[in-house]
């Protein structure tokens, strides 16, 4: 085992289930589909129940994806494309740190993707297994290029946040007395 197979399993092992864990928990968590719905409904993503199974499904097969290591950087995009909107509905203007609603969180998973699709999937991989071995910097421009591209296009054509009144200041939040 090279060094580039055992960080591209590390970070498979890591990356995957995680994606895995978080669609899973939009479909069966606390609230289900119907509690994602509302949040979804909340940040200003319409239809929010198309969004809600959209997201979930796209965490789900990235996930899966990026676990088994097959069809790099294609799951690698996925996840930056979940990331990105993420950041623009859910955690703009809310700082850096995670615990604070910062983007923190999808920053680190979004670059870890783009990470993967530059590592490539390695040999303890679908990918490796049947001699299909993408990675360089052409797949990681293509995994954050295509993920932006498309997280543009759906908030281009389905973001639309509820206006705030004049009054009420910009992505307040109750932790931003926390600074």
């Amino acid at each position: 085992m090279t060094a580039q197979d055992a960080a591209a399993l590390v970070l498979r092992a890591t990356l995957g289930p995680m994606l895995v864990a978080h669609g899973w928990n939009k479909v069966a968590g606390p609230g289900g589909l119907k509690g994602t719905t509302g949040w979804f409904e909340a940040l200003g993503l319409r239809p929010a129940a198309v969004h809600a199974r959209m997201a979930a499904g796209t965490e789900l097969a990235a996930g899966v994806g990026i676990t088994l290591g097959v069809a790099n950087p294609l799951p690698a995009a996925a996840a930056v494309g979940l990331m990105t909107v993420a950041a623009r509905t859910d955690h703009r203007g809310r700082g850096f740190f995670v615990f604070k609603g910062g983007w923190e969180y999808v920053g680190v998973v979004g670059g870890a993707a783009v990470a993967l699709a530059a590592l490539g999937n390695g040999r303890y991989s679908v990918d490796g297994l049947t001699g299909r071995q993408r990675h360089g910097s052409g797949c990681a421009l293509l995994a954050a290029g295509l993920g932006v591209a498309s997280a543009a296009a759906l908030l281009a054509a389905c973001y639309r946040p509820d206006e705030k009144p004049h009054d009420e200041k910009p992505h307040e939040t109750p932790h931003d007395t926390d600074k």
